[in-house]
Protein backbone atom coordinates (compact mmCIF):
# COMPACT_ATOMS: atom_id res chain seq x y z
CA UNK A 1 0.00 0.00 0.00
CA UNK A 2 1.17 3.09 -1.06
CA UNK A 3 0.31 6.37 1.70
CA UNK A 4 -0.44 8.57 -1.05
CA UNK A 5 -2.98 6.38 -2.02
CA UNK A 6 -5.13 6.42 0.95
CA UNK A 7 -6.68 9.36 3.08
CA UNK A 8 -8.57 9.64 6.64
CA UNK A 9 -11.61 10.98 7.91
CA UNK A 10 -12.82 11.11 10.94
CA UNK A 11 -16.24 10.25 12.35
CA UNK A 12 -17.09 13.54 12.93
CA UNK A 13 -16.31 15.03 9.96
CA UNK A 14 -18.38 12.13 7.83
CA UNK A 15 -21.99 14.75 8.13
CA UNK A 16 -19.58 17.73 6.95
CA UNK A 17 -18.44 15.61 3.62
CA UNK A 18 -21.35 14.35 2.85
CA UNK A 19 -23.16 17.78 2.77
CA UNK A 20 -20.33 19.23 0.58
CA UNK A 21 -20.79 17.00 -2.06
CA UNK A 22 -24.21 17.23 -1.52
CA UNK A 23 -23.64 20.79 -3.11
CA UNK A 24 -21.42 19.66 -6.13
CA UNK A 25 -23.58 17.62 -7.40
CA UNK A 26 -26.66 15.10 -7.09
CA UNK A 27 -25.84 12.56 -4.77
CA UNK A 28 -27.47 9.09 -3.84
CA UNK A 29 -26.66 6.91 -0.80
CA UNK A 30 -28.48 3.68 0.66
CA UNK A 31 -31.67 5.14 3.15
CA UNK A 32 -33.56 2.74 4.93
CA UNK A 33 -37.26 2.12 3.71
CA UNK A 34 -38.49 0.08 6.33
CA UNK A 35 -38.96 -3.79 7.34
CA UNK A 36 -35.43 -4.14 6.57
CA UNK A 37 -35.36 -2.89 3.41
CA UNK A 38 -33.38 0.00 1.50
CA UNK A 39 -32.99 1.82 -1.34
CA UNK A 40 -30.45 4.16 -3.26
CA UNK A 41 -32.04 7.79 -2.79
CA UNK A 42 -30.76 11.64 -3.45
CA UNK A 43 -29.75 12.52 -0.24
CA UNK A 44 -28.09 15.80 1.22
CA UNK A 45 -26.98 14.75 4.40
CA UNK A 46 -24.85 12.17 6.24
CA UNK A 47 -27.45 11.24 8.90
CA UNK A 48 -29.97 10.01 5.82
CA UNK A 49 -27.17 7.89 4.89
CA UNK A 50 -27.60 3.94 6.21
CA UNK A 51 -23.64 2.67 6.76
CA UNK A 52 -24.82 -0.66 7.64
CA UNK A 53 -27.76 -1.91 5.16
CA UNK A 54 -28.41 -5.42 3.57
CA UNK A 55 -28.31 -4.99 -0.91
CA UNK A 56 -30.90 -2.54 -1.90
CA UNK A 57 -33.83 -3.39 -3.09
CA UNK A 58 -32.38 -1.90 -6.72
CA UNK A 59 -28.65 -2.31 -7.78
CA UNK A 60 -27.46 1.05 -8.13
CA UNK A 61 -27.65 -0.44 -11.93
CA UNK A 62 -30.81 1.92 -11.84
CA UNK A 63 -28.61 4.77 -12.66
CA UNK A 64 -26.26 3.77 -15.21
CA UNK A 65 -29.20 1.71 -17.05
CA UNK A 66 -32.83 3.42 -15.95
CA UNK A 67 -35.78 1.29 -15.72
CA UNK A 68 -37.22 3.59 -18.44
CA UNK A 69 -35.22 5.45 -21.13
CA UNK A 70 -36.60 7.36 -23.89
CA UNK A 71 -33.83 6.87 -26.62
CA UNK A 72 -35.69 8.76 -29.61
CA UNK A 73 -38.62 11.42 -30.18
CA UNK A 74 -39.73 12.10 -34.38
CA UNK A 75 -42.24 14.23 -35.55
CA UNK A 76 -43.09 13.85 -39.10
CA UNK A 77 -45.70 16.81 -39.02
CA UNK A 78 -43.29 19.26 -41.56
CA UNK A 79 -40.97 15.98 -42.87
CA UNK A 80 -38.83 13.59 -41.28
CA UNK A 81 -37.43 14.88 -37.62
CA UNK A 82 -35.95 12.44 -35.61
CA UNK A 83 -33.58 13.47 -32.60
CA UNK A 84 -31.65 10.69 -30.30
CA UNK A 85 -31.97 11.71 -26.94
CA UNK A 86 -29.94 10.97 -24.29
CA UNK A 87 -31.29 12.04 -20.81
CA UNK A 88 -28.45 12.08 -18.00
CA UNK A 89 -27.26 14.03 -15.29
CA UNK A 90 -23.89 14.58 -13.56
CA UNK A 91 -24.03 12.93 -9.63
CA UNK A 92 -22.35 10.91 -6.98
CA UNK A 93 -23.14 7.12 -5.48
CA UNK A 94 -21.97 7.32 -2.14
CA UNK A 95 -22.08 3.69 -0.08
CA UNK A 96 -21.57 0.97 -2.93
CA UNK A 97 -20.83 -2.21 -1.56
CA UNK A 98 -18.29 -4.56 -3.73
CA UNK A 99 -20.91 -6.65 -5.07
CA UNK A 100 -22.73 -3.90 -6.83
CA UNK A 101 -19.29 -2.70 -8.12
CA UNK A 102 -18.80 -5.74 -9.11
CA UNK A 103 -22.28 -5.65 -10.97
CA UNK A 104 -21.16 -2.44 -12.80
CA UNK A 105 -18.14 -3.46 -13.92
CA UNK A 106 -20.03 -6.70 -15.84
CA UNK A 107 -22.49 -3.56 -17.53
CA UNK A 108 -19.39 -2.04 -18.48
CA UNK A 109 -17.82 -4.93 -20.25
CA UNK A 110 -21.75 -5.61 -21.65
CA UNK A 111 -22.52 -2.31 -23.06
CA UNK A 112 -18.89 -1.29 -24.11
CA UNK A 113 -18.74 -4.25 -27.05
CA UNK A 114 -19.63 -3.54 -30.69
CA UNK A 115 -22.08 -2.26 -31.29
CA UNK A 116 -21.28 0.40 -28.03
CA UNK A 117 -24.42 1.51 -26.06
CA UNK A 118 -23.93 4.92 -26.07
CA UNK A 119 -26.96 5.94 -23.72
CA UNK A 120 -25.62 3.63 -20.96
CA UNK A 121 -22.03 4.86 -21.55
CA UNK A 122 -22.78 8.75 -21.40
CA UNK A 123 -24.47 7.80 -18.09
CA UNK A 124 -21.50 5.65 -17.12
CA UNK A 125 -19.30 8.92 -17.47
CA UNK A 126 -21.21 11.08 -15.41
CA UNK A 127 -21.25 9.05 -12.77
CA UNK A 128 -18.98 9.19 -9.79
CA UNK A 129 -18.72 6.17 -7.43
CA UNK A 130 -17.73 6.17 -3.89
CA UNK A 131 -17.54 2.44 -2.49
CA UNK A 132 -18.28 1.75 1.24
CA UNK A 133 -17.08 -1.84 2.68
CA UNK A 134 -18.86 -4.50 4.06
CA UNK A 135 -17.06 -5.00 7.97
CA UNK A 136 -19.45 -8.78 7.86
CA UNK A 137 -22.03 -10.31 5.52
CA UNK A 138 -24.75 -9.03 4.93
CA UNK A 139 -27.27 -11.56 5.94
CA UNK A 140 -27.64 -15.29 4.96
CA UNK A 141 -28.45 -14.72 1.35
CA UNK A 142 -24.83 -13.55 0.24
CA UNK A 143 -22.37 -15.80 -1.58
CA UNK A 144 -20.00 -12.71 -2.00
CA UNK A 145 -16.62 -14.45 -0.89
CA UNK A 146 -17.54 -17.51 -3.39
CA UNK A 147 -17.91 -15.13 -6.09
CA UNK A 148 -14.84 -13.24 -5.32
CA UNK A 149 -16.78 -9.91 -4.77
CA UNK A 150 -16.21 -9.81 -0.81
CA UNK A 151 -12.91 -7.62 -0.85
CA UNK A 152 -12.52 -4.20 -3.16
CA UNK A 153 -11.30 -4.41 -6.82
CA UNK A 154 -11.27 -1.32 -8.71
CA UNK A 155 -14.35 -0.20 -10.49
CA UNK A 156 -14.32 3.01 -8.38
CA UNK A 157 -13.35 6.63 -7.90
CA UNK A 158 -13.22 6.39 -3.52
CA UNK A 159 -13.65 4.49 -1.76
CA UNK A 160 -14.52 3.93 2.45
CA UNK A 161 -13.50 0.98 5.02
CA UNK A 162 -14.89 1.66 8.50
CA UNK A 163 -12.48 1.33 10.99
CA UNK A 164 -14.03 2.69 13.66
CA UNK A 165 -13.46 6.25 14.99
CA UNK A 166 -12.63 6.80 11.15
CA UNK A 167 -12.82 6.28 7.87
CA UNK A 168 -9.72 4.98 6.16
CA UNK A 169 -10.49 5.99 1.86
CA UNK A 170 -8.51 4.65 -0.97
CA UNK A 171 -8.26 7.22 -3.79
CA UNK A 172 -8.32 5.12 -7.09
CA UNK A 173 -8.82 7.88 -9.54
CA UNK A 174 -7.76 11.54 -11.03
CA UNK A 175 -11.92 12.01 -10.01
CA UNK A 176 -11.63 10.74 -6.67
CA UNK A 177 -8.56 12.43 -5.77
CA UNK A 178 -10.64 16.08 -6.79
CA UNK A 179 -13.23 15.15 -4.12
CA UNK A 180 -10.85 14.38 -1.63
CA UNK A 181 -8.98 17.68 -2.28
CA UNK A 182 -12.35 20.04 -2.52
CA UNK A 183 -13.90 18.47 0.58
CA UNK A 184 -11.29 19.85 2.50
CA UNK A 185 -11.84 16.99 5.47
CA UNK A 186 -9.23 14.35 4.54
CA UNK A 187 -5.96 14.01 5.90
CA UNK A 188 -3.01 11.55 4.51
CA UNK A 189 -3.18 8.37 5.95
CA UNK A 190 -0.10 7.30 8.07
CA UNK A 191 1.94 3.77 8.15
CA UNK A 192 -0.21 2.77 11.90
CA UNK A 193 -3.40 3.24 9.61
CA UNK A 194 -2.47 1.16 6.73
CA UNK A 195 -1.23 -1.22 9.14
CA UNK A 196 -4.61 -1.08 10.75
CA UNK A 197 -6.36 -1.45 7.71
CA UNK A 198 -4.19 -4.61 6.76
CA UNK A 199 -4.92 -6.40 10.42
CA UNK A 200 -8.76 -5.62 9.33
CA UNK A 201 -8.35 -7.33 6.24
CA UNK A 202 -6.30 -10.26 7.26
CA UNK A 203 -9.23 -10.47 10.42
CA UNK A 204 -12.11 -10.66 7.61
CA UNK A 205 -10.65 -13.32 5.74
CA UNK A 206 -11.09 -15.52 8.69
CA UNK A 207 -14.72 -14.12 8.43
CA UNK A 208 -16.02 -14.28 5.12
CA UNK A 209 -14.78 -17.95 4.25
CA UNK A 210 -16.65 -19.85 1.31
CA UNK A 211 -20.52 -20.43 1.34
CA UNK A 212 -20.54 -23.97 -0.86
CA UNK A 213 -18.35 -26.55 -0.47
CA UNK A 214 -17.04 -25.46 -4.44
CA UNK A 215 -14.10 -23.55 -5.51
CA UNK A 216 -14.76 -20.83 -8.02
CA UNK A 217 -12.70 -22.29 -10.70
CA UNK A 218 -14.67 -25.39 -10.47
CA UNK A 219 -17.96 -23.81 -11.12
CA UNK A 220 -17.71 -23.82 -14.88
CA UNK A 221 -17.45 -27.60 -15.30
CA UNK A 222 -20.33 -27.70 -12.74
CA UNK A 223 -22.58 -26.52 -14.93
CA UNK A 224 -21.16 -28.08 -18.24
CA UNK A 225 -22.15 -31.49 -16.14
CA UNK A 226 -26.14 -30.23 -15.10
CA UNK A 227 -27.65 -29.50 -18.31
CA UNK A 228 -30.04 -32.12 -17.77
CA UNK A 229 -29.97 -31.90 -14.28
CA UNK A 230 -32.94 -32.99 -12.37
CA UNK A 231 -32.61 -29.53 -10.27
CA UNK A 232 -34.15 -27.67 -13.32
CA UNK A 233 -37.37 -29.96 -12.88
CA UNK A 234 -37.76 -29.04 -9.18
CA UNK A 235 -37.46 -25.43 -10.20
CA UNK A 236 -40.04 -25.63 -12.99
CA UNK A 237 -42.42 -26.77 -10.30
CA UNK A 238 -41.42 -23.47 -8.12
CA UNK A 239 -41.15 -20.97 -10.25
CA UNK A 240 -43.76 -17.94 -10.57
CA UNK A 241 -42.38 -16.86 -14.04
CA UNK A 242 -42.70 -13.29 -12.13
CA UNK A 243 -39.15 -11.92 -13.71
CA UNK A 244 -38.20 -10.65 -9.79
CA UNK A 245 -34.63 -12.09 -9.53
CA UNK A 246 -33.89 -10.54 -12.88
CA UNK A 247 -35.42 -7.38 -11.98
CA UNK A 248 -32.89 -6.55 -8.96
CA UNK A 249 -29.91 -8.92 -10.11
CA UNK A 250 -27.15 -6.40 -10.80
CA UNK A 251 -25.95 -7.66 -13.88
CA UNK A 252 -28.98 -8.55 -16.30
CA UNK A 253 -29.09 -5.84 -18.78
CA UNK A 254 -32.24 -7.32 -21.11
CA UNK A 255 -34.78 -4.80 -21.85
CA UNK A 256 -37.31 -4.01 -24.75
CA UNK A 257 -38.08 -1.35 -26.90
CA UNK A 258 -41.59 0.16 -27.59
CA UNK A 259 -42.81 3.08 -29.55
CA UNK A 260 -45.49 6.03 -27.97
CA UNK A 261 -47.45 7.53 -30.97
CA UNK A 262 -49.60 10.51 -30.62
CA UNK A 263 -53.67 10.14 -32.36
CA UNK A 264 -52.74 11.96 -35.33
CA UNK A 265 -49.98 9.11 -35.93
CA UNK A 266 -47.58 12.01 -36.67
CA UNK A 267 -45.08 12.46 -33.70
CA UNK A 268 -44.33 10.27 -30.73
CA UNK A 269 -40.93 8.45 -29.17
CA UNK A 270 -39.32 5.54 -28.52
CA UNK A 271 -37.98 4.03 -25.38
CA UNK A 272 -36.87 1.17 -23.42
CA UNK A 273 -37.75 -0.41 -19.96
CA UNK A 274 -36.38 -3.77 -17.99
CA UNK A 275 -37.38 -6.77 -19.89
CA UNK A 276 -36.57 -10.61 -18.22
CA UNK A 277 -35.97 -13.84 -19.54
CA UNK A 278 -38.07 -15.53 -17.07
CA UNK A 279 -41.23 -14.19 -18.13
CA UNK A 280 -42.98 -16.29 -20.73
CA UNK A 281 -43.11 -14.13 -23.59
CA UNK A 282 -39.77 -13.20 -23.42
CA UNK A 283 -38.20 -15.78 -26.09
CA UNK A 284 -41.43 -16.01 -28.03
CA UNK A 285 -40.37 -14.42 -31.89
CA UNK A 286 -42.43 -14.73 -35.12
CA UNK A 287 -44.89 -17.26 -35.88
CA UNK A 288 -45.47 -18.25 -32.54
CA UNK A 289 -42.26 -20.36 -32.06
CA UNK A 290 -41.25 -20.05 -28.06
CA UNK A 291 -37.69 -21.03 -28.38
CA UNK A 292 -37.71 -21.36 -23.77
CA UNK A 293 -41.22 -21.97 -23.14
CA UNK A 294 -40.83 -23.84 -19.92
CA UNK A 295 -40.06 -21.98 -16.73
CA UNK A 296 -37.75 -24.75 -16.32
CA UNK A 297 -35.62 -23.85 -19.40
CA UNK A 298 -35.54 -20.05 -18.35
CA UNK A 299 -34.41 -20.51 -14.86
CA UNK A 300 -31.78 -22.67 -15.87
CA UNK A 301 -30.98 -19.93 -18.88
CA UNK A 302 -30.89 -17.35 -15.80
CA UNK A 303 -28.36 -19.70 -14.19
CA UNK A 304 -26.32 -20.50 -16.96
CA UNK A 305 -26.21 -16.71 -18.25
CA UNK A 306 -24.52 -15.97 -14.30
CA UNK A 307 -21.86 -19.54 -14.70
CA UNK A 308 -21.05 -20.40 -17.40
CA UNK A 309 -22.26 -18.01 -20.50
CA UNK A 310 -20.32 -15.08 -19.25
CA UNK A 311 -16.85 -16.79 -18.97
CA UNK A 312 -16.86 -18.20 -22.56
CA UNK A 313 -18.07 -14.57 -23.73
CA UNK A 314 -16.09 -12.02 -20.80
CA UNK A 315 -14.12 -14.20 -19.03
CA UNK A 316 -15.99 -13.29 -15.46
CA UNK A 317 -18.54 -14.75 -13.49
CA UNK A 318 -21.97 -12.54 -13.78
CA UNK A 319 -23.22 -13.32 -9.96
CA UNK A 320 -21.89 -11.41 -7.27
CA UNK A 321 -22.83 -12.84 -4.57
CA UNK A 322 -25.27 -10.03 -3.72
CA UNK A 323 -28.26 -12.19 -2.34
CA UNK A 324 -30.98 -10.50 -4.04
CA UNK A 325 -32.63 -12.75 -5.96
CA UNK A 326 -32.65 -15.11 -3.19
CA UNK A 327 -34.21 -12.31 -0.66
CA UNK A 328 -36.71 -11.51 -3.50
CA UNK A 329 -38.14 -14.59 -5.07
CA UNK A 330 -41.75 -15.34 -4.05
CA UNK A 331 -41.19 -19.17 -4.48
CA UNK A 332 -38.62 -19.16 -2.12
CA UNK A 333 -35.86 -20.20 -4.45
CA UNK A 334 -32.67 -19.36 -2.86
CA UNK A 335 -29.43 -19.48 -5.03
CA UNK A 336 -27.20 -20.86 -2.79
CA UNK A 337 -29.55 -23.79 -2.46
CA UNK A 338 -30.05 -24.40 -6.02
CA UNK A 339 -26.00 -24.63 -6.62
CA UNK A 340 -25.67 -27.15 -3.07
CA UNK A 341 -28.45 -29.01 -4.93
CA UNK A 342 -26.02 -29.34 -8.13
CA UNK A 343 -23.14 -30.03 -6.14
CA UNK A 344 -24.41 -33.09 -4.52
CA UNK A 345 -26.36 -34.15 -8.03
CA UNK A 346 -22.62 -34.36 -9.65
CA UNK A 347 -21.24 -36.32 -6.47
CA UNK A 348 -24.10 -38.71 -6.15
CA UNK A 349 -23.34 -39.02 -9.96
CA UNK A 350 -19.54 -39.82 -9.38
CA UNK A 351 -20.44 -42.18 -6.72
Amino acid sequence: MEDNQYAILRKEDFNSFISALSKLHKLAAPVFKGYNNYAFEEIRSGEEIELKYIPTILPPKKFFMPVRETLLEYDISKGLNVEAVTEYEEMLLFGVHTCDIAGIQCLNMVFSQHPQDHNYLIHKQNIKIIGLECNEYCDEYANCHLMNTHLPDGGYDLFFTDLGAYFIVHINTPAGEELIESAGFFKSAQSSQLNELASFREKKKALFKNELPIELDLIPDLFDRSFESKVWDDLDERCLACGNCTNVCPTCYCFDIKDVINLRLIAGKRYRVWDSCQLGTFAKVAGGKNFRKTRKERQRHRYYRKFRYSIDRFSRFFCTGCGRCSRTCMAGIRLKETLKSLIGTKEDAKA
